[in-house]
């Protein structure tokens, strides 16, 4: 049992030094698809065999509808398969001027030919050292360029030797895919019946259940290939949107500019690299110098308090606690004691805080207008819906309401108490 694990940890370490760069760089994050196409549309190229002509019919009529920002060439550029001599050899001329940013790649219905008994059934490991190797040599040619490239699989098939060889070649796909950093598409389990198995019929993109192969049991009806381009269109799209959000790239300039536009971030870095230098940090004028009301900043402070706290064996003690204010600027100052007039001080508000970038607060006030006459409504912040449902704070009770637990009871109270006035009557006794 140790060595069979063993074995299997050695395995996967040395698949992962083995692997290219675009293998592993795709689980790192970022887009598949290039975040900046040309004239912000996607071309997209398909490229087969008679599976890729019915696939391109559904991907046209699927696009037409919500193109997306995507663009299907008309005509598929027509690959019979990768086992014949003459299959590749144009594909890298043809592909090294073409304007096309996504491949999408369904063909082996006529490599299946070259799958006898003897070979399907492990005798000779040749053929499949053979196909990987030319499915590995199609992916990076149309890789090239920084295109994306989308295989997608063959479907199951009628006849049994025909599924084998089917399930076979995309075992090969998958691997040569996820080795070269190319999307693999499972056509084989998204035409298989609630058995499992090989079914004519089943529900279309719209649910309604119609014949969805042919009567060869190899290729799709009409409505077959447009649910096999409604899989290639849901994984292309989600693709693109994602190449789209990573547009937003943070801006960057040079020195001057940034200090431009952020001038405190400047500052802070000048003065930590005095501070390294060994020098006294300058004070910074925008700090220190009063506001222009005449508020000046206030220095740190510490403060105690004393709690009075039940100990170990129920005595009471006092514990001191000591609260530190940290330094106030004197900008924040003057935006709490503000004054409307040399009169009337302004209304305190909302004091809301956020973070920008370089490491900045910045602090508003928000007063909610009011008319004149009518009296001060509560802010926002100061509602009873805000104050517990937000900041889970719990409400001061009213007394005699159902969430006054005083004790004891303002009635009880007022019936305890000795009657002062001698003039005053007994109150009745109440019969039994």
């Amino acid at each position: 049992m140790k060595r069979t694990i063993a074995t299997a940890v050695l395995s996967a370490l040395v698949l992962a030094g083995a692997m290219p760069a675009s293998a592993q760089d795709g689980s790192l994050g970022g887009s598949f698809i290039t975040p900046y196409p040309e004239n912000d549309i996607y071309r997209v190229q398909v490229v087969g065999d008679w599976l890729a002509e019915g696939l391109l019919g559904g991907l046209t009529q699927a696009f037409a509808t919500s193109p997306g920002g995507a663009q299907i060439f008309p005509k598929r550029y027509k690959l019979s398969g990768v086992m014949r001599d003459s299959s590749l050899n144009g594909v890298e001329n043809d592909f090294a001027n073409d304007p096309s940013h996504i491949a999408v790649v369904m063909l082996g219905v006529q490599d299946r030919y070259s799958l006898t008994a003897k070979r399907l059934s492990g005798g000779n490991e040749s053929w499949r050292a053979e196909y990987g190797a030319r499915v590995d040599q199609l992916m990076k040619t149309l890789k090239k360029g920084g295109r994306a490239v989308y295989w997608v699989g063959l479907p199951n098939m009628r006849r049994w030797q025909d599924n084998e060889r089917a399930k076979l070649m995309n075992e090969i796909a998958r691997e040569r895919a996820y080795l070269n950093g190319v999307r693999y598409i499972d056509a084989y389990a998204s035409f298989l019946d609630e058995a499992g198995g090989y079914s004519d019929y089943g529900p279309d993109v719209t649910g309604k259940v119609r014949r969805l192969r042919y009567r060869d049991g190899v290729h799709f009806t009409e409505p077959g290939y447009r649910k096999l381009a409604h899989y290639v269109e849901r994984e292309l799209k989600r693709d693109m949107a994602q190449a789209r959000r990573e547009r937003s790239v943070p801006l960057a300039g040079s020195a001057a500019e940034q200090a431009l536009v952020n001038p405190d971030r400047a500052r802070l870095k000048a003065e930590a690299a005095r501070t390294q230098a060994g020098q006294k940090p300058k004070k910074s004028k925008g700090v220190s110098a009063p506001a222009a009301d005449g508020a000046r900043d206030l220095k740190a402070d510490a403060g105690k308090v004393d709690i009075k706290v039940v100990g170990q064996g129920g005595a009471e003690q006092v514990l001191t606690v000591e609260i530190i204010r940290p330094a106030i600027p004197a900008a924040v100052v003057a935006l709490m004691t503000r004054k409307q007039s040399a009169e009337r001080a302004a209304q305190m508000g909302d004091i809301l805080v956020d973070q920008i970038p370089g490491g900045l607060t910045v602090m508003s006030s928000i007063v909610p207008p009011r008319g004149a006459g009518s009296q001060r409504r509560l802010s926002p912040t100061q509602t009873p819906y805000y104050r517990v449902f937000e900041r889970g704070e719990r409400l001061p009770p009213k007394p005699g309401r159902a969430d006054d637990f005083a004790w004891p009871r303002p009635q009880a109270t007022a019936a305890i108490q000795p009657r002062t006035d001698p003039d005053m009557p007994p109150p009745p006794v109440q019969s039994p």
